[in-house]
Parts: structure tokens; sequence; C-alpha cells
């Protein structure tokens, strides 16, 4: 299964490709590390967001999409522009979207008998959140 994590940060969608076959799981390449958006305010930037991601999950092949989940309300709430990007993200058709909460990301990397070192990926911190959004829900099987 090849999946996307993404988080969502301001104006940026953070992505991370993974892939769990037969058990391993592999980092593929990717061209872009985040998609970004000036004015989510703007109809043709969304709507050429929502293209240009699902674009890339198409080239990638990826089978599912999973959010890190932000709250709605509170010190540590997201901003207008991230649930916006994340409607764009949920409207594609061509893939499965999933939300993960942070709560539930942790729960199943606690419980895991595999022990992945972000700093091992060679990714760029930026990029952390994402990876362990897909790795998190990955290993929850609820896939």
């Amino acid at each position: 299964m090849r999946v996307c994590g993404v988080e969502l940060k301001g104006n940026d969608a953070v992505i991370c490709l993974m892939v769990l076959d037969q058990g391993l799981y592999t980092l593929p390449d990717c061209r872009v590390k985040k998609l970004s958006i000036s004015d989510s305010s703007n109809r043709d930037e969304l709507s050429g967001f929502q293209f240009n991601f699902i674009k890339l999950m198409q080239d990638y092949n990826v089978d599912s999409v999973v959010i890190r989940e932000r709250m709605t309300k509170g010190k540590f709430a997201g901003g207008a522009t991230s649930f916006r990007l994340e409607a764009a993200i949920q409207l594609a058709s061509e893939f499965d979207v999933s939300l993960l909460s942070a709560s539930k990301a942790k729960e199943v990397l606690k419980d895991s008998r595999v022990i992945l070192n972000f700093k091992d990926t060679g990714m760029k911190q930026f990029q952390e959140l994402a990876f362990m959004t897909a790795f998190a829900f990955l290993e929850s099987g609820s896939h």
C-alpha cells in the first residue's frame, strides 16, 4: 500500500510518501516536499492547489492520503487556510482520504513493534509530522 502523510501548516501541505509492501516500509523519492498556496480565499488558487495535489498523487500511484488532524478550537487550533486545504484534498475522489488525530497516532506508534528513526530517513525536519502520520496510519491497519 502506498500512502501520503500530510501535515497542514499555515499555507503549506507538507507531504511524505510511504509504502508498506509485505511488511517492508520504504520511502520513495518525491519531487515535491510540500505544496503551498499564497491566497486561500482565491478560488483559482485553491482549485490549482487541488489540481496539483491530485496530479502528484496520481503520478506516484498513491492509494490513500492521511491528513494529520488539527484542533478546531483552543490554543493549538488550525488556521482557516489549513482547513481550506484539507477540504480541497478531501473533495478529491481519485484516492481515499482519512484524518488521523495526533493522540491516535501517538497511541499507535507507542504500541508499534516496528521502530523507524526519523533522523535515519534523510528527510527534511519539517516533514517529520507528515512522516509520523503516514507511519502511524500504516501501523494502525486501518487502511
